[in-house]
């Protein structure tokens, strides 16, 4: 039974932490200073939480056991009364009054800790938030661990006094944030994040710091985390959950925190040495945060292409490193299961150090599944507006895709795999198709662009419209006029001053030049007198060569620019001009061999090194290569949507795609064609598959 405390003369209180003390003292009033509301209805999943909340409410209505509004009763202590014992399942340790005391205690060490120094009580308090709960039972932790009524008593005493936490407690503000609160019940979990928002709101230099808190849980919780003595064990996706219904309640109370939480976003983005579990967790997790903070989609997605360019661009510089056959074995063995792990007998390394290429090999590897995982994320993501939304969301959806396409992608040498969701977004609707070459095409003859860009877009333009499945074969003919129409003019203003082939000088003219060539040697079948009759590409490959023929305007401007003194089958690309001569040669519609043997011969004046380009980063999409003993460039054979190889993503991309078919008449049927040789003896794209005519 206690007593109740009276006391002449208040003696001075230094107040400790409840669960460091041995007993408990009482009120001096034998009066309840503190009523406990009773929970009404039935109990809601944690989901259904409205936690919508003002700023600025009362510390009252906090949560259940909030105090009333009214003024208490001062308490006082005497020193030798008789006390009981601290027990987590002690009624009193639960009532109204063991409450209102921590609350007291709480701002008591505040106001010592900010006004005079006196911290003791102060960092009690913070070690109640920083004992490891898994510690529980450990005789060698040197205190014991705070009980869960405890634990939440302080928080809501914390909460109680929301307004004290200035930079001043930042400490005791550290300490909460980074205590264990993603294990524990539910109660306590909406007490956590009504703490949290209400502290956010209060101190607004805080809020950067709780994002990063938060934002650190979303690319994988550390081991141990859901998994607390005394509580049911939390999955990692309640725990995402719960992460996210702290972020969405913090975005809902201040709306102007999306400007906070879009560079804790890009700065928490998981390191380059992390596993791929861990991006595409992340990548998975802030595309949920669109769901609750849409005017943060833009940014999002910005954020998580400009990644995964950053690392599909990487496979592609480590697999150049290794021969080209070797290198493309490595990245089919990976494909054929995302998940298993390449032998050593697989694949075949000739290197000094072998362990530093099984290193290698292994950060390929690992690269390719961030790249599989994050894409097919990133396709399940924006499939839903293509699929479901009206003309309009799919058109800017697109436009999304096209904004973050030219300002990622398309400055970005070598991206092999993240331009195939504009590839197969845009096929889904023939208006799309439309707007996605309209698009294009302005690029490509757009004068304001950088030539670089110019010479990029073209490829672009052209490796889409080769390997389109669902582009008709009228949309082939009209981009194939649009080229060749631009490539006569600007034949028409370079040919009076050209003194030869210069790629520095001439470069849109090669690039269009070499994706006209491009769209030829795939899609020829679109571009004949029988499908503009209306035949199908299977109707054209029943025809004999002999009456298989193309309008004379195709004929006559293909002559005019391949016999100028511009001379663009030396610098395009060697596979491509190979496959070129052969089906032009078949249909007789041009003779260009003895062109290709004088060419052989021809010294390219070299007018700039290859070392001087002016961004080394984009690598102007040209290679040095030998010309017989002459030093020549040429145009790389870079067209971007060339096989597509993941194993989980390329799902999305069946039946979009146009394989490369053989001549009638021309090809045995066995593939061949596919495994030429360039004149300089190097493996042939698999766009421009010629066999060595020399």
């Amino acid at each position: 039974m206690v007593s109740v405390a009276t006391v002449s003369q208040p003696s001075a209180l230094t107040a400790t932490p409840y669960f460091h003390q041995s007993k408990m003292i009482p009120s001096s009033s034998p009066v309840s200073i503190l009523k406990t509301s009773k929970p009404t209805g039935t109990k809601r999943k944690m989901a259904d939480v409205d936690f919508s909340l003002s700023p600025v409410s009362s510390v009252s209505d906090t949560f259940e056991d909030a105090p009333p509004s009214k003024k208490r009763a001062r308490v006082t202590f005497d020193e030798n009364i008789q006390t009981h014992s601290w027990n987590q399942n002690d009624p009193a340790s639960k009532s109204g009054i063991s409450l209102a005391m921590v609350r007291e205690e709480v701002r008591r060490a505040i106001h010592r800790h900010v006004s005079s120094g006196e911290s003791e009580t102060y960092d009690q308090i913070k070690e109640i938030f920083t004992a490891d709960p898994k510690k529980a039972g450990d005789s060698l932790y040197s205190y014991d661990i705070p009980t869960h009524t405890s634990l939440k008593h302080h928080l809501m005493g914390l909460l109680s006094h929301i307004a004290s936490l200035d930079r001043n407690c930042s400490s005791l503000v550290h300490a909460v944030l980074e205590s264990e609160w993603l294990g524990r019940d539910e109660p306590y979990v909406k007490l956590f994040i009504r703490f949290l928002g209400n502290l956010a709101a209060a101190q607004g230099t805080y809020l950067g710091v709780i994002f990063k808190m938060l934002v650190s849980k979303l690319a994988g919780v550390p081991r141990g985390t859901g998994r607390l003595p005394g509580y049911p064990v939390v999955h990692v996706s309640e725990i995402y959950t719960r992460v996210h219904m702290a972020l969405r309640h913090i975005t809902r109370l201040i709306p102007a925190g999306s400007g906070t939480l879009s560079p804790v976003l890009s700065h928490m983005f998981p390191f380059e040495a992390d596993p791929a579990k861990s991006y595409i967790a992340y990548t998975r997790n802030l595309l949920q945060i669109i769901n609750y903070a849409p005017e943060l989609q833009s940014d999002i997605l910005a954020l998580i292409t400009e990644k995964l360019v950053k690392i599909d661009v990487q496979i592609q510089v480590d697999l150049e490193d290794f021969e080209d056959e070797l290198g493309e074995d490595l990245l089919h063995g990976v494909s054929t299961d995302a998940d298993e792990e390449l032998d050593d007998d697989d694949v075949s390394i000739t290197s000094e150090d072998e362990a530093d290429d099984d290193r290698r090999v292994t950060e390929i590897k690992e690269n390719i599944h961030k790249v599989d995982g994050m894409i097919d994320i990133l396709f399940e993501y924006y499939n839903s507006s293509f699929t479901t939304g009206t003309l309009a969301d799919k058109i800017g959806s697109l436009d999304l895709l096209m904004s973050h396409f030219q300002t990622i992608i398309l400055p970005t040498y070598r991206s092999r795999h993240s331009q195939f969701l504009l590839f197969h977004f845009s096929q889904s609707h023939p208006d799309l198709l439309d707007h996605f070459t309209g698009c294009f095409t302005e690029l490509v003859f757009n004068k304001l662009q950088p030539g670089i860009m110019r010479q990029s877009a073209a490829a672009y333009l052209a490796s889409f419209v080769a390997r389109g499945a669902h582009i008709s074969s009228a949309l082939v003919r009209d981009v194939f006029n649009l080229l060749t129409a631009q490539l006569e003019a600007m034949h028409h203003d370079y040919e009076a001053t050209c003194r030869g082939p210069d790629l520095r000088r001439y470069g849109s003219f090669y690039s269009t030049a070499q994706a006209v060539l491009y769209i030829f040697c795939f899609r020829w079948r679109d571009l004949t007198t029988a499908s503009i009759e209306g035949d199908s590409p299977e109707q054209v490959d029943e025809l004999e060569p002999g009456q298989i023929a193309f309008p004379p305007a195709i004929k006559d401007m293909l002559h005019k620019v391949i016999y100028s003194r511009l001379n663009p089958l030396k610098i395009c690309s060697p596979g491509i001009v190979t496959e070129f001569a052969r089906i032009a040669n078949h249909f007789q519609l041009l003779y260009v061999y003895p062109l290709l043997e004088t060419n052989k011969r021809l010294r390219v004046t070299a007018f700039r090194n290859i070392s001087s380009l002016a961004n080394p980063g984009f690598a102007q999409v040209e290679r040095e290569i030998r010309a017989g003993d002459h030093l020549g460039y040429q145009l790389d054979a870079y067209f971007p949507f060339d096989p597509y190889q993941l194993p989980r993503s390329r799902r999305w991309l069946e039946g979009d795609y146009v394989e490369w078919r053989g001549i009638p008449g021309l090809d045995t049927g066995d593939d061949d064609s596919d495994s030429g040789a360039d004149d300089d003896g190097d493996e042939d794209d698999d766009a421009a598959t010629a066999t060595d005519e020399e």
